[in-house]
């Protein structure tokens, strides 16, 4: 059977408000391209929109990669409620750990991290927020056109960090932890929050990196880890390519066990 992948994005600025969708779709050297948008819409239905709009665009019965939308999907389904995508490769800076989090909550600075994403968190999920350009795009554009990001920090509360996957050769792989926003004040810009996951530094490590996870990671607001394993299970991620952050003294495969 003839084989297709599908690369796929949606985002919403202001969210309720205007939104776009994108897919690419790759055969062999052919390369199809595809756009959409809606003046009042949301972030995951320009997400689920572009998965839709690529698989309608199919002429013949072929096997499909979907990339993007999938695990915003299954976390809004399992939560009832608006989940939110970020980039998950920042470090806390040391001085921020010192004097906002270390002593004050139960986290080394590797259990740290900052979740962002420039303005895709809808309004409703940050403390407050006001609606600004995309300060790194602006860098390389005229500001002009980069209006409509929403600025503020992420509500603290529980989360649950997750994403699924797929490997070159068709294998479903994920990952599933849960941990918290601190209520700590970032002094940054986009939709970002201080996040804190028990042993991140090497769930990053030995999950993320290892496993070639891309640095985006889908973010549910409260904790659904137990149903979210579940799910990756149900459709058909082999239990041993479900990874998760290993408590202190249970090692990863390959961890080396001296210190």
């Amino acid at each position: 059977m003839k084989r297709v992948t599908l690369y796929t994005d949606g985002a919403c600025s202001g969210n309720p408000g205007p939104g776009g969708w994108g897919v690419v779709l790759l055969y062999g050297d052919h390369r199809k391209e595809l756009n959409g948008g809606d003046p009042e819409t949301t972030n995951n239905r320009m997400e689920i929109t572009a998965v839709i709009e690529g698989l309608k665009a199919l002429k013949f019965p072929c096997e499909v990669d979907i990339y993007g939308a999938l695990s915003e999907y299954i976390g809004a389904c399992v939560s009832q409620d608006a989940v939110t995508l970020l980039d998950i490769n920042n470090s806390v800076p040391a001085d921020m750990y010192h004097e906002a989090i270390e002593g004050k909550f139960p986290y080394t600075q590797k259990d740290t991290f900052m979740g962002f994403h420039c303005g895709n968190t809808c309004s409703r999920k940050l403390t407050a927020c006001s609606m600004n350009y995309q300060f790194i795009m602006a860098r390389n554009l005229p500001e002009e056109v980069t209006q409509g990001t929403l600025e503020g920090d992420i509500i603290p509360g529980d989360i649950t960090f997750y994403r699924l996957q797929s490997t070159a050769d068709t294998k479903l792989r994920a990952y599933v932890a849960q941990g918290e926003i601190l209520p700590v004040a970032t002094k940054s810009f986009g939709g970002i929050g201080v996040f804190a996951i028990p042993e991140m530094g090497r769930f990053y490590r030995h999950v993320l990196i290892e496993g070639n996870f891309p640095h985006h990671g889908a973010v549910a607001f409260g904790h659904y880890g137990k149903t979210l394993y579940e799910v990756f299970k149900y459709i058909g991620v082999p239990v041993e390519n479900i990874g998760y952050n290993h408590p202190a003294g249970d090692r990863y495969p390959g961890e080396n066990p001296f210190h």
